[in-house]
């Protein structure tokens, strides 16, 4: 998001200690990509429901130019209190790395009830709570990060609470507005993957396979988003029962340097 003045890690002295949350993106943070997979795991099993959709204002064409935390912090709790507010922020930020989440939630309670219009606490809070499995609260938090924001940045996290919650209708929203903003190849990579898990959640194996094979070529030099998405498909392979193309795309995901989640093991079930 672009913010006016110093940013939320640059251009100011920071409190002892401090960590900036990292983004929810696939590159960053290899605990939410395995959790992602966790996800694709969630649709076999579930009962249809009814869908409903929020109501959420359309997205300005470019985000807020918003303040640095320091300066939100101080319009909205005066400048003692929002410099003891910025040191919890960055307690919070420092418990959310640890993965210390229940510390770092209720840490940013109080500050979110504090001062709810910036969005910095909004989205770490709901990054927690997305972390914690709660996912009502969760989307609560990311729709106002969303709204404060004019970003699409979290729309895969908040795209995923809903489809946690079968709420189709918002994950299909999400997913276009996020494909049309177009803010990078991971952001948009991560949210075909939940749109496309949110499609084979209703037994459409079909689509959710041809979302994520559309455009997909296996690159000489794979990144965390493409092996996300490779994972993501294979794993639809085999719940459709091509075994064969699963096979191939595990075989390929293992290949690469590293490791990633339990693509062996999926692998090995498969040979």
């Amino acid at each position: 998001m672009t913010r006016k003045g110093a940013s939320y890690v640059e251009g100011r002295q920071e409190p002892s200690g401090f960590v900036e949350p990292e983004r929810q993106k696939p590159e960053i943070d290899r605990r939410i990509r395995e959790e992602a997979k966790e996800a694709v795991d969630r649709g076999s099993n579930r009962a249809a429901r009814k869908p409903r959709r929020s109501e959420r204002s359309k997205l300005p064409k470019v985000p807020l130019a918003l303040d640095d935390t320091a300066g939100s912090l101080a319009k909205a709790l005066g400048k003692t209190n929002g410099a003891k507010a910025l040191d919890k922020l960055g307690r919070a930020s420092l418990e959310f790395a640890d993965e210390r989440f229940t510390d770092a939630r209720r840490t940013l309670k109080p500050l979110v009830e504090g001062a709810p219009d910036v969005a910095e606490l909004r989205e770490l809070n709901g990054l927690t709570l997305y972390r914690l499995g709660k996912w009502k609260e969760a989307a609560k938090e990311l729709e106002a990060f969303r709204e404060l924001a004019g970003t699409t940045e979290q729309h895969p996290v908040l795209a995923d609470c809903y489809r946690a919650l079968e709420r189709w209708d918002d994950v299909s929203e999400l997913w276009e507005e996020l494909k049309d903003a177009s803010p990078s190849a991971a952001l948009v990579n991560e949210g075909r993957i939940v749109m496309a898990g949110s499609l084979g959640d209703r037994g459409d194996l079909k689509g959710a396979i041809a979302l994520l094979e559309q455009g997909w070529k296996q690159p000489k030099r794979a990144k965390d988003h493409h092996l996300s998405r490779a994972y993501a498909l294979a794993d639809l392979y085999e719940r459709a029962g091509r075994t064969a193309r699963a096979r191939d795309l595990f075989g390929w995901i293992t290949r690469q340097p590293g490791e990633f989640g339990d693509a062996v093991r999926r692998l090995n079930a498969l040979s």
